[in-house]
């Protein structure tokens, strides 16, 4: 997992070593050597280019040429892992068991992992590019309540880089409030390799966000929205959203596993109606 490129990255990371200006060169030139790798073809070949190529850790090295706090650095690394751990967890095709499938077509998988415990994988199309998903989703995040009834509200707490973010999420409660509302306070690492975007996220920690009463809060991680481009046409998008996630409380697993299911089904089909909004007015203001 750790290549020549990582190597040679890890050695600028020292102090002592910043200043030797060849060894930072060598590295920047790696670096830009990789990610132009990233952009080339081939089936499911974002697997195997984020768990072989430098390019999940060059953006640590950019960060603390910029003179990022320990504490932002850590943060940066939180990301960084959550989306190794998932990419890792996606890149084994074996041992998925379908949970649901609807009745367009949208499937959800699931598998119990180590240490983890169960995880669920969306895999669905949509009829739209990746970069207007990833407009959505990454720099309007904070209106996904909007258009989420799942969602009651999502705020950045803190912004690091280009890459990572700190947020806090409150969840709407479920029908009958069989689960109450839960919120998350999550370190997310949005990334873009060639036509590949990538969103990562677990729970962290942040001094903005202590524990709120009348909220029960609930752990996820690792989680990761994957959007690629369809082979068969660019502009469509094959999406997957991997969702590990720890409720707490006192709730049946069937309950659950259910609902967590269900709200990922649910989820694509409100996403597809904002973009679809989304469409419809850019039409509207352009006429």
């Amino acid at each position: 997992m750790l290549p020549a490129t990582f190597k040679l990255c890890a050695g600028i990371s020292y102090r002592h070593m910043r200043n030797m200006t060849g060894l930072r060169k060598n590295a920047m030139v790696a670096i830009h050597h990789e990610l132009n790798k990233l952009a080339g073809p081939g089936a499911c070949s974002w697997i195997s280019q984020v768990q072989r190529r430098s390019s999940l850790h060059s953006s640590r090295i950019e960060e603390a040429e910029r003179g990022y706090s320990e504490e932002e650095m850590s943060y940066v690394k939180q990301g960084e892992d959550a989306l190794k751990k998932a990419i890792s967890i996606l890149s084994d095709m074996d041992g998925w068991t379908v949970e649901t499938v609807a009745a367009n077509g949208d499937k959800v998988l699931s598998k119990v992992l180590p240490d983890i415990g169960k995880v669920f994988k969306l895999d669905v199309v949509l009829e739209q590019h990746p970069d207007n998903l990833y407009v959505e989703l990454v720099d309007n995040m904070e209106q996904m309540g909007e258009w989420n009834p799942n969602v009651k509200e999502v705020k950045i707490l803190q912004k690091i880089g280009q890459d990572t973010m700190i947020t806090h999420e409150v969840s709407a409660e479920t029908s009958g409030n069989v689960v109450g509302p839960r919120d998350f306070v999550s370190v997310r690492c949005a990334k873009r390799r060639g036509s590949t975007c990538f969103l990562a996220g677990m729970s962290t920690k942040h001094a903005q966000m202590p524990e709120q009463k009348g909220l029960i809060r609930a752990e996820n991680g690792p989680t990761c929205i994957v959007m690629k481009p369809c082979a068969e046409d660019p502009n469509k998008t094959k999406f997957t959203w991997l969702l590990s996630i720890d409720l707490k409380g006192w709730i049946p697993k069937t309950i659950i596993n259910r609902m967590l299911s269900q709200t990922q089904v649910e989820f694509a089909s409100h996403l597809r109606h904002r973009m679809t909004n989304d469409v419809s007015m850019a039409m509207a203001h352009a006429c």
